[in-house]
């Protein structure tokens, strides 16, 4: 019997799209309060380093992808390079982190109708889920146009907060927290008023602002022209960062004092607020909800798309590798959703905290990831230099910059383990690994 195939539905304009709509969400709506609360203005600094480090990511992602037109993510290629036990891991292991993602974005979304609505959190976040699942279910066409309009809103919204933070800028607008200015990078405690610590402690959370930079390597097998629009996508990273989190936190830090923001809700909002424009707040907090719906979204898509290609790969259970009438995988989208709902279960039981505690343990999960990608280019140029020579897209200066990303990504390990804040769900991370390894070791035996 011939095998289901995915179908390549995914058009040059989603492929864009989702490489913008994937690094831009929750992370950066509402966890950027959180991380200038630790950083003050240098958290501009953090987001430059991050940005920087998972372009080379990126780059070592693209080749390998396109080094092989039967990858279908980098779950592939980590079974070739490193060993069928890196596949496995890495595998279940980026399920893992888009399930801890998705939690952390449907928690968001409790949070942003509360903005409006004075219910429970967990009431908005399965009612989210619930919709999210019923699209999904439609072809993989739906979910890219779903995934354009939703990246295009947040795009728009960004543009639009620069413009207009570039027009209080050269009025010198004043609000109640005092004249719109670039002063205000410096004149509340300096550039680093919380000291080197501040600025480390960041790291966590501007790291978890840039998970899912990596779908578009989730989205090789169902995309209509890889070889073009998978490079078009990860060459314009740079750019998009410097506009989407540089530009916008630049902006929002010149408008409010860091002091004024709280870590609390979304500083995008408050700004809004601050300058005195309420229904544009209004405005802004329905688009940084899309955002969250929208980043569960692509939770829902690449977790289905992984436990496909595990089962695929006889990693996971045949049952996850079948696909519906419209060529998806229905399945493995249902248990997925299944397990996403504990995140709503997270914002009733401990709300306080929820979001902190989930967003470190995916932040950790996607440290592992992207170690993963950048170990297994090391491993392709040296034994496949073949492979490398004849690359259209290589990656630039492999493999001493590969090993530089990963010593950056031990050091922030490090950090999460210094912080209180980050170091309880960097100690529970493990457990993860040990079961993952334990159920590949018993698989393996069989």
């Amino acid at each position: 019997m011939e095998q289901q195939k995915l179908k390549r539905d995914l058009k040059n304009r989603h492929v864009q799209l989702l490489a913008i709509g994937g690094t831009i969400g929750t992370g950066l709506f509402l966890g950027s309060g959180k991380a200038i609360e630790k950083a003050g203005p240098s958290i501009l600094l953090v987001y430059i380093i991050i940005g920087i480090a998972l372009f080379f990511v990126m780059r070592a992602l693209g080749e390998l992808l396109l080094s092989n037109s039967g990858y279908q993510s980098f779950t592939d290629f980590a079974t070739v390079y490193v060993g069928p036990w890196a596949g496995y891991v890495t595998g279940w292991t980026y399920w893992f982190c888009w399930i801890m993602t998705a939690m952390a974005d449907i928690i968001a979304v409790g949070l942003y109708v509360r903005y409006w609505f004075d219910i429970p959190q967990w009431v908005p976040a399965i009612l989210c889920l619930v919709i999210l699942l019923g699209l999904n279910l439609l072809t993989v066409k739906l979910f890219g146009e779903l995934e354009f309009w939703f990246a295009l809103i947040k795009i728009i919204t960004i543009i639009a907060l620069i413009a207009i933070g570039i027009m209080l800028l050269i009025i010198g607008f004043r609000t109640d927290a005092g004249v719109v200015s670039v002063s205000n990078l410096w004149a509340h405690g300096g550039f680093f008023p919380n000291g080197i610590t501040g600025f480390l402690f960041a790291f966590q959370m501007v790291v978890f602002s840039f998970v899912g930079v990596e779908l578009v390597g989730v989205t090789a097998a169902e995309t209509a022209n890889p070889k073009k629009n998978i490079p078009s996508a990860i060459n314009k990273i740079p750019f998009r960062i410097l506009l989407f989190y540089v530009g916008a936190i630049f902006i929002i830090l010149c408008i409010n004092p860091w002091t004024e923001l709280s870590a609390a809700s979304s500083p995008f909002v408050q700004v809004f607020a601050l300058v005195g424009i309420p229904v544009a707040a209004g405005i802004i907090n329905f688009v940084v909800l899309t955002s969250a719906a929208s980043a569960g979204n692509s939770g829902l898509f690449s977790t289905s798309r992984i436990l496909f290609n595990l089962s695929r790969n006889k990693q996971a259970g045949k049952s996850f590798g079948k696909l519906n009438k419209n060529a998806v995988p229905s399945n493995a989208l249902f248990i997925s959703s299944i397990v996403v709902s504990a995140g709503a279960l997270l914002s009733y039981a401990i709300p306080d905290s929820a979001f902190s505690i989930v967003t470190t343990i995916s932040a950790i999960c996607f440290i592992w990831v992207w170690s993963i990608i950048l170990i297994s280019h090391i491993r392709y140029k040296k034994v496949r230099p073949d492979l490398h020579r004849k690359s259209n897209f290589k990656a630039p200066l492999t493999p001493f910059i590969n090993y530089v990303v990963l010593a950056l990504f031990v050091f922030i390990l490090v950090i999460m383990f210094v912080s209180e804040d980050t170091r309880r769900a960097l100690l529970l991370t493990p457990i993860w690994f040990i079961v993952i390894v334990f159920t590949y070791a018993i698989r393996r035996a069989k």
